[in-house]
């Protein structure tokens, strides 16, 4: 089966779209240049069929066959079991963040099963891997930045100790989007977290970028930097 995936995603190879591509991912060199929704076709093609027989036996030597298993992950229909053996069997291969963040956006099952899904994230956001914790900040931040949760959202950003470069930024990110869906909450945090200069800057930064935050608020964001 995984020859003719292999084909089709060959087939399916631009080379000015791989250029692009790989100048966004620095530290990857296996990119064959597919566009995303063409592989998010092809994923839910294959999660219609035997999908467990693919993933059992997928190929993950280039970029796009790694983020093809994401996706059918993301577009399977199973059991919540079911889904997260599987997402705990991908997250190891993610090493790069543009694989991550697809793959976190494809998991909506984390939306109808909220508690399940943030226990299991939780030793992720614990671990000492770059990627592990990212995917574990990117999902909270696509799942979690909601009323029940922010308190225990921020408090476990706050606790993230890692120099990645990926982390930080992921942290950054998911507090800006904290500000912009919750401000009132974020902003007590802001006034008093342990986040490092370079993340606490870039969240800043993510904040004032925002077109869903008013002038005025960005002038205060901006007066709050750490020099």
């Amino acid at each position: 089966m995984d020859t003719t995936i292999r084909a089709q995603i060959m087939a399916l190879a631009d080379e000015k779209y791989r250029q692009f591509s790989a100048s966004l991912i620095p530290n990857i060199n296996n990119v064959v240049g597919v566009r995303l929704p063409e592989l998010r076709k092809l994923a839910r093609n294959i999660a219609k069929s035997d999908w467990r027989a693919y993933l059992a036996q997928a190929d993950s030597d280039y970029f796009e066959e790694v983020m093809l298993q994401g996706m059918v992950i993301g577009s399977a229909k199973a059991d919540v079991e079911e889904i997260l053996h599987h997402v705990a069997a991908f997250v190891p291969k993610i090493d790069n963040w543009s694989v991550c963040d697809s793959f976190c956006s494809g998991l909506k099952i984390a939306s109808s099963h909220q508690e399940q899904v943030w226990e299991f994230i939780q030793p992720y956001l614990e671990s000492d891997q770059e990627y592990d914790i990212r995917f574990g900040v990117v999902m909270l931040l696509n799942y979690y930045i909601d009323e029940p949760y922010i308190h225990h959202v921020l408090e476990r950003l706050d606790r993230i100790k890692h120099e990645g470069y990926y982390v930080k930024m992921a942290v950054a990110w998911a507090v800006s989007i904290c500000f912009v869906k919750l401000p009132d909450i974020t902003m007590d945090y802001l006034r008093s977290n342990s986040l490092d200069d370079f993340t606490y800057n870039k969240a800043l930064q993510k904040i004032t970028e925002s077109y869903r935050v008013a002038p005025e608020t960005k002038a205060l964001i901006r007066s709050m930097k750490r020099k």
